[in-house]
């Protein structure tokens, strides 16, 4: 966030990406940077839908900065680079800035610097920057330890700075729909890169971008609109890929943003609903206080208009939502079940799933890939059996099946954030069910 905010107050037009499955890091370098973060990621995606996403999302722009997950070499499992950011390094042609923690550390971290730089040898290191130092003479223990034991430079170190904390919640940080980043926040930053690292130094060692798109659009080309599709969208459903919106428009939607939380009544002429996770336990009690937003949804889904959901989409769309302080309300009601607040992480990690029956999304045996991550859990096990399903979900072997993805009529939730870059036909699916309700409604009414 601090480069983001350095370059663009220089004058620099910076793309940022996210490597990995993250909805809120994207959210805050948008706010930084006034464009779309859009998410790379070496499982959920293929190496050629990588490509394109970067290609096209960095033609006008200056520098790219990609956020790392997690550690550099860190991805799905402990055998492979598979959805690393190294991984995605390497894929882009990037080099890297490593980051290193140095709190407490001194001769140790140029071990652990030569580690990383030997670890893998095609990759290809801009330099090392320490993070969390205790001084300027911290740093230069730091420099002098790395003197004839690593070939990358230092590019300098950021002092511990309590001021440029972000507040966290149970899911990580907060938002930038509830976080506003203030001015003094983002000149805070800015002055703590501009002082700790140089900017125009690390410029200075980036080669232009040698990435080339695939030779095959992800999406072939875009089709004239066709449906009106409402977007969910406020502080309690923000997580959406910038990808499943986009792609939606290119087979044919125009997407019309609202909000169950502030709205009392949902868009005009609408042809369908995609409503996406967030925060809704955080804003539960809204949520049923508006009635008028409640029963037109429901009302939607039993006239049979496709409606998808994911996560917190889902949890609205149940009968009862329990939010963080132990209350539970009442929410749509197009699914039997009442969720709740778990004391602890109910799933955590990427999915794979496979249409058993035709839906929404498509024809049985298509296959997309997603991430899962939540603290709610369905509490009503014996209505379980009872509802529909249409794709089951596969998951590193040993650990607990999740839930699937469950149907009533056309609305369709799962706790699972689809990415439909893995799949971009399910888009063009859910566009075509959302046409064929508009000509269904249009007929009624002639």
């Amino acid at each position: 966030m601090g480069l983001l905010a350095a370059l663009t107050k220089r004058g620099y037009t910076t793309a940022p990406f996210k490597v990995g499955p993250d909805f809120i890091d994207p959210g805050h370098h948008r706010a930084i940077t006034g464009r779309n973060s859009y998410n790379l990621d070496g499982w959920m995606l293929s190496q050629e839908y990588n490509l394109e996403s970067f290609s096209k999302n960095t033609q006008d722009a200056d520098i790219a900065i990609v956020e790392g997950v997690m550690g550099l070499f860190d991805g799905y499992d402990g055998k492979s680079e598979a959805g690393s950011a190294a991984q995605m390094a390497k894929w882009l042609n990037l080099p890297v800035l490593l980051v290193v923690d140095a709190k407490a550390m001194a001769r140790s971290a140029a071990a652990l610097v030569q580690g990383f730089e030997r670890f893998d040898p095609e990759l290809c290191f801009a330099g090392v920057v320490f993070n969390n130092i205790g001084s300027p003479r911290h740093l230069a223990y730091l420099k002098e330890a790395l003197t004839g034991n690593v070939t990358m430079p230092c590019l300098g170190g950021l002092i511990w700075d309590e001021n440029i904390r972000l507040p966290e919640r149970h899911l990580g940080l907060v938002t930038s729909e509830d976080h506003c980043m203030t001015t003094d926040h983002q000149d805070a930053l800015v002055n703590l890169i501009e002082n700790g690292i140089h900017p125009e130094q690390l410029i200075r060692q980036l080669p232009e971008s040698t990435t080339e798109a695939a030779t095959v659009p992800y999406i072939m080309s875009t089709s004239p609109q066709r449906v009106r599709i409402g977007v969910a969208r406020d502080r309690a459903f923000c997580f959406y890929y910038p990808d499943n919106l986009e792609i939606l428009k290119a087979y044919g939607a125009e997407l019309i943003e609202f909000s169950p939380i502030d709205d009392r009544n949902l868009p005009h002429d609408l042809d369908g609903l995609y409503l996406g996770g967030g925060y809704p336990e955080l804003a539960a009690e809204e949520l049923f206080r508006n009635r008028f937003m409640r029963e037109q949804i429901l009302e939607k889904s039993r006239r049979g208009m496709p409606i998808y959901s994911e996560c917190g989409g889902f949890m609205y769309l149940c009968r009862e939502m329990g939010d963080t302080r132990g209350n539970c309300f009442p929410m749509v009601g197009c699914f039997p079940f009442r969720t709740l607040m778990a004391g602890k992480r109910r799933a955590l990690g990427y999915r794979e799933i496979t249409l058993s029956k035709p839906s929404i999304l498509g024809n049985a045996g298509q296959r997309l890939r997603g991430h899962e991550f939540h603290y709610s859990e369905i509490v009503d096990s014996t209505l379980i059996g009872d509802l529909e399903t249409v794709f089951s979900v596969s998951a590193r072997a040993g650990l607990r099946q999740t839930a699937p993805g469950y149907v009533t009529g056309r609305t369709l939730g799962s706790y699972i954030h689809l990415h439909f870059g893995s799949c971009p036909q399910v888009a063009g699916s859910f566009v075509e069910n959302c046409f064929t309700y508009r000509h269904e409604t249009t007929n009624k009414h002639e």
